[in-house]
């Protein structure tokens, strides 16, 4: 009977134990579980007071600002009439700049519209379908290229028979044209001269030049002071000289009729001094 006792007691002794230790297993887990969301609430927290000192920086921010602009509103009202007379005067300015501009390009414009006029004359009476007579414009300049064969026998300046039935058809153009004058370029090509008379091709351009401006003073009654002669030799090719047919395109004699010059420039300071 002491026996069955004893072994019952200590049955539940065994069992208390047993439920003692899964209690404090469970109060730990539940312990843990606190913990974990105190922490939590924890950065949160402090989350929360750095974003709140951050709201509180922006909003003195604010506040400053705000009392700036107050300050501005007043200080924009009191210039805003000195603003509106200087605006005024610089509209005033620009419309005369404008004005000015207008005047200038109506000079460009009637320059350009004689210009025009002068070589649609010159294209009629040379004859530009003729493959060896060039007529164009380059920057308000009048050319007309001649090719040497029309104008001189090889290696002489010697103006040929035909050369002056086309100079003289130049003539008449350069006569109406008072206020313009004539220059002659003779150019050459590369090949080396072979004449007695003549040093380089230099010397060949050149003659071949006053030999046409002689033409056109003495036999078509240009005034000389209206005339230029000029030789360019070999020195401004329009084709490479390796070939026969560049060397034919490059032995020419252009006649260049331009607005003179100081005739032009009066005619801008003119124009300056009207929008003065």
């Amino acid at each position: 009977m002491k026996r069955t006792v004893l072994l019952l007691s200590l049955a539940a002794m065994t069992l208390t134990s047993c439920g003692s230790k899964k209690k404090i297993a469970e109060l730990e887990a539940k312990n843990k579980e606190i913990q974990d969301l105190l922490n939590t609430a924890t950065v949160k927290l402090n989350t929360c007071l750095s974003e709140k000192s951050s709201l509180s920086d922006q909003v003195d921010y604010l506040k400053k600002t705000n009392a700036d602009l107050i300050t501005n509103v007043g200080n924009v009202t009191t210039l805003s009439s000195k603003g509106a007379e200087n605006l005024e005067k610089t509209l005033e300015s620009l419309k005369e700049k404008d004005l000015k501009i207008t005047r200038l390009q109506d000079a460009i414009t009637r320059k350009d519209s004689v210009t025009l006029a002068l070589v649609s004359s010159v294209k009629r009476a040379v004859g530009i379908n003729d493959p060896d007579i060039e007529v164009n414009v380059e920057k308000g300049v009048v050319y007309i290229s001649i090719a040497d064969k029309l104008l001189f026998k090889s290696g002489s300046y010697q103006v040929s028979d035909r050369a002056k039935e086309i100079l003289g058809k130049v003539a008449a153009i350069v006569k109406d044209k008072s206020n313009f004058e004539c220059m002659v370029e003779g150019h050459t090509d590369n090949v080396p001269i072979k004449n007695p008379v003549l040093q380089d091709n230099w010397d060949l351009s050149v003659k071949r030049a006053t030999s046409i401006v002689r033409i056109l003073q003495q036999d078509f009654g240009i005034e000389p002071g209206r005339l230029v002669a000029s030789g360019r030799g070999e020195y401004v090719p329009l084709e490479s000289n390796d070939t026969a047919e560049g060397r034919a395109r490059n032995r020419r004699t252009r006649i260049l009729i331009l607005p003179k010059i100081d005739q032009f420039y009066d005619m801008i300071e003119k124009e300056m001094k009207n929008q003065k």
